[in-house]
């Protein structure tokens, strides 16, 4: 449970931070690792089965978005991975009081800097580098821990968008329970 719920001190905006650029870079590390493992051990376009008819390690690169759609956007790709990467730390640093979001955009920062990694340090050239992507589910895109990350973190977000959580801990709109406590009603038409 959060302390915002408990009834206890909050902690500092420093430490959610922290523990958010800590959730990142263990979420980027291990995409980094098991892209690395990738290449290292298989030939590109070489698939190994995993389970007969469902799932395949399949080591591709991917110079587009999911589905292999926007190839010859590889740079707006990154830029706008860029710019949801200093979004997120901006949440992180300023907005984010609770560690439930902590945990989803630490997760959320990670796959994205695992992927703009990949787009701004891979061949062919610095911003158009493609992604190395792994992971294969049957009638699904090839995809990789990176997009794992982003996936589940933005499906965390939702959830909680979903139920009222706010960046804070407080639940719906606050303004509008405290007026209601306070004995003020907005004017009906």
């Amino acid at each position: 449970m959060d302390a915002v719920q408990a009834g206890g001190k909050s902690p500092s905006p420093k430490k959610y931070l922290g523990m958010g650029l800590a959730i990142a870079l263990i979420a980027l590390v291990i995409d980094q690792v098991v892209k690395i493992l990738v290449e290292r051990n298989m030939r590109l376009g070489e698939s190994i089965e995993v389970i007969p008819g469902i799932f395949n390690i399949h080591y591709i690169l991917n110079p587009g978005a999911a589905f292999s759609i926007g190839e010859n956007f590889t740079i707006v790709f990154a830029i706008l991975q860029a710019a949801v990467a200093i979004f997120v730390i901006y949440l992180l640093a300023r907005k984010v009081s609770v560690r439930s979001w902590t945990i989803a955009l630490g997760c959320l920062l990670g796959g994205v800097l695992g992927n703009l990694g990949d787009r701004l340090f891979r061949e062919p050239a610095f911003g158009f580098g493609h992604v190395v992507d792994m992971f294969s589910v049957t009638h699904f895109a090839i995809f990789n821990v990176a997009d794992s990350f982003i996936v589940c973190s933005m499906i965390a977000v939702a959830f909680m968008l979903i139920r009222g959580r706010n960046l804070d801990g407080t639940i719906g709109d606050e303004t509008s329970k405290k007026k209601a406590a306070e004995g003020e009603t907005e004017p009906k038409e």
